[in-house]
């Protein structure tokens, strides 16, 4: 009996610990993160920022404007939807009369014959862009005032490829949706500065990319991350793969998550993690590291004598989630849901390993397969 209660004990006080150790770099790495800054530049390059559009549903407007009202010299804003009939395209011809002096223009991209139809649409907006450096950002987010000066210098230095934004997810009313915004305003970020602190960034997280045109040309374009479902990894990742650096912006955005029903959100949970492992497999079964608590309290029910550690994950899991929440994102919510990361830590854990198993996901209404190379059909 005493050995068999080894062959479970053992690896779980070893995962557990481990989690703890993972928590301590975290919180360094959130430190080091703050701590980075870069120079402002004095004479800013004219910028083609593209944004594709769908819909009307993710706070469409206040995300646009948002782009329109950056504090920057010289830049034009190249909106590309599907067709006359999307939702958004209101939006746009709205903010375009209210900013005339703004250098504008909205595309029709038609229907993409890929799965992938934002890739589509930037690369319909690509061909239309006058500028060499360009920024894209997705349909979801809004930006600071100064978010493009930011963003536009860190790219400058020599040997830089890409800047890529970290995102404070913004929730919708529904618990579903707060749950999710909690995990990712700790979890994501916290992993990504993990990242960026022991190795240094080898991908990109799609919601504003900072890059050049020559660079994307460098890795095959936009076409060559076409099949992807997460193009933005690839895009980050072959960038680094040619010996240009990818920085993680200081420049804080706003991601809005929608509202789904208990369905839609673990669909996309789902899509998330399946995407997630193919894009990085390794880097995902690490991911058991990073979530301490259904093992903690495991360890806390099961081995009584080692409550001590158990009791040390879980406080060390609440100092994680206030330092990358609070300090890092600015998330001033986390004071009001912050009861609501166990249950979060779970519905967390359970998607992690579910996961694991299969390959198909549902996108934007679409049923897709997901290959073992992270391209999509």
């Amino acid at each position: 009996m005493a050995s068999f209660q080894l062959l479970w004990l053992i690896p779980l006080i070893g995962l557990v610990g481990s989690s703890v150790v993972y928590c301590v770099i975290a919180m360094i790495a959130a430190a080091d993160y703050r701590r980075s800054g870069c120079s402002r530049m004095r004479e800013f390059p004219a910028v083609s920022v593209l944004r594709p559009m769908a819909g009307d549903q993710d706070n469409t407007e206040a995300g646009l404007r948002s782009v329109f009202e950056q504090d920057y010299p010289d830049f034009e804003v190249i909106m590309g939807a599907a067709s006359s009939d999307d939702a958004a395209v209101g939006i746009a011809r709205r903010l375009m009369a209210e900013y005339p002096n703004r250098p504008s223009r909205l595309i029709f991209t038609g229907q993409s014959p890929h799965p992938n139809r934002k890739v589509w649409q930037l690369r319909a907006m690509w061909e239309e862009a006058r500028h060499e450096t360009i920024v894209m950002a997705d349909s979801d987010i809004a930006w600071t005032a100064d978010c493009l000066k930011t963003v536009v210098s860190e790219l400058a230095p020599e040997g830089v490829g890409l800047v890529t934004c970290p995102y404070r997810a913004v929730a919708g009313p529904s618990i579903w949706s707060r749950l999710e915004a909690l995990g990712l305003n700790v979890d994501f970020i916290s992993g990504m500065l993990t990242a960026r602190l022991l190795i240094g960034m080898d991908y990109a997280i799609g919601c504003t990319i900072a890059t050049r045109r020559s660079d994307i040309d460098a890795i095959g374009g936009l076409r060559a991350v076409q099949q992807y479902l997460s193009e933005d990894f690839v895009i980050g990742n072959r960038m680094h793969g040619i010996g240009r650096k990818v920085i993680l912006s200081r420049s804080v955005i706003e991601h809005y998550i929608g509202n789904d029903s208990m369905r839609g959100n673990w669909r996309h949970r789902l899509r998330w993690a399946r995407g997630s492992r193919r894009s990085r497999p390794l880097g995902y079964l690490g991911e058991i590291f990073t979530r301490p608590t259904v093992p903690a309290i495991a360890l806390w029910m099961l081995a009584p004598d080692w409550r001590m550690l158990a009791a040390l994950a879980l406080l060390m899991r609440l100092a994680v989630a206030w330092t990358a929440a609070v300090q890092v994102l600015g998330d001033s919510g986390m004071n009001k849901r912050w009861w609501m990361l166990p249950l979060e830590d779970v519905s967390s854990f359970a998607t992690w390993v579910l996961g694991f198993f299969g390959n198909t996901l549902t996108w934007r209404g679409h049923r897709l397969i997901i290959g073992r190379d992270g391209t999509v059909q």
